[in-house]
């Protein structure tokens, strides 16, 4: 049994400073990419989880595991406390 994914492709027309049209090439080259929608589609993802996603990540899921554990206050007790 196969499970098709069907992405829908969009075309654009994009104007990209120099650097960042060498920093394309340079990508699609290292990992062996046909074009460079291909290379932008793997920056943009790799963005995408490093930035875009930062609840996902493991140091993130400690942070908030220490916020949860911490203690907390209602408002009451917080104005007791600050004044």
């Amino acid at each position: 049994m196969y499970t098709l994914i069907y992405r829908q492709m969009v075309h654009a027309m994009i104007n990209v400073e120099e650097r960042t049209n060498r920093v394309l090439n340079v990508v699609k080259a290292k990992y062996g990419l046909g074009d460079k929608s291909q290379a932008i589609d793997l920056v943009v993802k790799e963005y995408e989880e490093l930035l875009l996603e930062p609840e996902l990540r493991p140091e993130y899921k400690e942070k908030l595991l220490k916020i949860v554990k911490g203690k907390h206050f209602s408002r009451a007790e917080f104005e007791k406390e600050v004044d």
